[in-house]
This record gives C-alpha cells, structure tokens and sequence, in this order.
C-alpha cells in the first residue's frame, strides 16, 4: 500500500500553533512526517531544538520523520544551520538543493527534495550514487514523463508525488510579503504570521492568481491528485505528499487516507474534498497541461 507523507509546513505560524498542529498529526494515518523551515530564516518560532523535540515526540508516535532543508541558502548562519541538519546524527534529511547533499556525510541515506530539478533518469541515478533513498517528484513533471522515470529509475529507491497543497512554484531573495506592506525584508516585522495560509494576489479582473508567502510565490489553486491515487499505485509511485494547510489537514490526510484503502472512491474523494481545500482545485501538470487547468478523467 503506497504511503502517506505529510509535507514540511510552508508557512509562519505561532509556537503554540505548530506544537499543537504536530499533537494532531501524531493522532493521524499519515505514515511519514517532514519537519522543519524550508522558507525563510528570518522565522524564528521555532529552532531546530524544537523541531527535533516535536521529531522525537512524533518517532514515538510510530511516524516516520524527516527533516527537511532551507532551499535557498543565503547567508553563513543559513549554512550552519544546514549543518547541523545534515550532521543530526538521528533522523534522515531531506535535501531541497545540492549544498545539502553535499553536506551530508558520503553514503547517507537522504531524500531528494522536489527542488532538486530531477527530471530524467541519468540525473536521478546520480542522486542514488549520493545516497538517495527516495525522491520527490517535480510538482511540473507529467504523469507520463513520470512513468518514464519510473521504468529506467535505480534499484532501491522509491518515488514520492506531491498530490496535495498549494504548489510552490518560485523562490527569491526577496520578500514579497514584506514588500507588500513597504517593509525591507531585514526589518518585515515578521508579516507573514499574519497570513497563515499566505497573501492571496489576484489579477485585476479579481481572479485568483498566486499566493505571497515570504520569499516564496505559490500557486492560489490547490493541486489535488485525490482521484489519481489508483493510478499512481499501478505505476509504481510509493509515496504520495499532502502539503500542510492552517486548517483541516486532519481531515485531508483522512480522505486520501480512505481512498488509498478503498473505502472511498477517487471521484468521491475528489468531490468531499472541495469543503476543505482554501481555493480550487487544479491537476494540470499532472495531464501536461498549464498547471491552473483542472481536467477531469
């Protein structure tokens, strides 16, 4: 039976917030936890110490935990923090850009994150080399390029989906969210605490467009693969993502749960679904479309 991954969670939220969200989590089917900031340094709510308290707390919880690492380095402290990510000596990591990977000791075992850019099977059979034991699939990849990747992928290695969540799709040394307040991003008064679902930005005829989280720009509809779980499971996918939302991740992780086990059916997920996401759904690139469309079986 494939897996259920609970993505790192990709916006700012109170110390209190994240504690009790992750007591939640302990209490649901999802089978793999990744923890920690993969955004913006300047989130300071939690350190690494807490992160790897609330790792520990959810290891007891018979979840498996990984930690998860900043993608765009930027600065020395950014890098040392890095490293002690890489040297934690107790969970695996996964790694959002090579700096990490080459952090990681030789022949560590380690994710490969969705912003590696692996996209064909020479790229990913050297990710293996390095110690991979599982890789992201790109959020633009097709399922048809994925099937691809799939037959030519190494021995050994498994292969995660994101199927759930605002996709993000850029990072940038800037913070759009302070700057949408007229702040510098070294003195953003920690802005994004006040959008725990990002800043929505919207086109000029009001339609939703994308979503400002820090340094990060995501899309405003949520990519949902709800329905497509029996096809990933024929391909051969092991593992499927659900991105952390503020509010009903609990009953997200329940429905793909009930489908993956068959007591729901995809197109039934898909449709009880709707209650819960924070914008329209879309599937695009799934199908080799623009990522916004959203086709139906």
């Amino acid at each position: 039976m494939m897996k259920l991954a609970l993505g790192p969670p990709l916006y700012y939220w109170p110390r209190d917030t994240v504690f009790a969200f992750y007591d939640m989590v302990a209490q649901t089917p999802v089978d793999i936890v990744y923890l920690g900031e993969t955004v913006c340094s300047r989130r300071h709510e939690l350190r690494l110490s807490d992160w790897l308290a609330i790792a520990e707390r959810l290891d007891a919880a018979g979840k498996e935990v990984v930690l998860s690492s900043q993608v765009l380095i930027e600065s020395g402290s950014d890098l040392t923090v890095l490293r002690k990510i890489a040297g934690n000596g107790r969970f695996m990591v996964e790694a959002n850009d090579m700096g990490a990977v080459h952090c990681l000791e030789p022949g560590t075992r380690f994710v490969a994150g969705p912003h590696l850019n692996i996209y064909n099977p020479g790229t990913l059979e050297v990710i293996a080399g390095f110690g991979a034991r599982r890789w992201v699939m790109p959020l633009e990849m097709s399922r048809d390029d994925l099937g691809h990747m799939l037959r030519d992928r190494p021995a050994g290695i498994e292969t995660e989906v994101f199927a759930y969540g605002r996709m993000p799709l850029a990072f940038s040394a800037r913070c759009f969210t302070a700057r949408h307040r007229n702040l510098p991003k070294d003195d953003c008064q920690f802005s994004c605490l006040d959008f725990p679902d990002g800043l929505l930005l919207q086109t000029r005829e009001s339609q939703s467009f994308l979503v400002l989280n820090g340094t990060q720009t995501q899309s405003s509809r949520v990519y949902n693969l709800i329905n497509e779980l029996p096809g990933m499971r024929e391909r051969g996918v092991d593992v499927v993502r659900i991105s952390p939302q503020h509010q009903h991740t609990e009953h997200m992780i329940g429905l793909f749960d009930a489908v993956r086990r068959q007591q729901v059916t995809p197109q039934d997920g898909l449709q009880k679904s709707d209650e819960w996401m924070p914008d329209q759904p879309c599937n695009g690139y799934w199908h080799g479309k623009p990522g916004l469309d959203q086709l139906h079986a």
